[in-house]
């Protein structure tokens, strides 16, 4: 299995960007690959708030962490970029690792659209 590290917006509208993350886990993982989402995992309760600044960091430096020679990173697209999410394209980009994007499609790119005209 391809090692991949996901990718997805999570502040904003927490609850629906965590069904996200685990769609965009689960079609990785559909790929055979091994996904690791940081985001899903460090702002779990007890672990990091992503409210508080400091810990958010921490988060973000701790995702970079993974992101090592022959880990491809995804982002998945359909709802957008976030700011961690282009932190993450620039750090890919810094140390020359390969990423691409990804959507999803279906009812997300639906929502995405809907939300865009609203």
């Amino acid at each position: 299995m391809k090692r991949v590290i996901i990718e997805s917006p999570y502040a904003g509208e927490i609850g629906r960007n965590l069904l996200y993350v685990r769609e965009c886990m689960r079609d990785s993982l559909m790929r055979g690959e091994a996904p690791f989402a940081s985001h899903a995992l460090y702002t779990q309760e007890g672990i990091l708030r992503d409210a508080v600044p400091e810990e958010r960091s921490k988060g973000i430096e701790a995702g970079f962490a993974w992101r090592v020679p022959g880990v491809l990173t995804v982002f998945y697209v359909d709802l957008g970029w976030s700011n961690g999410m282009n932190a993450g394209k620039e750090d890919c980009e810094f140390k020359g690792l390969p990423f691409e994007e990804r959507r999803l499609y279906g009812l997300w790119s639906l929502w995405a659209r809907l939300r865009e005209k609203a």
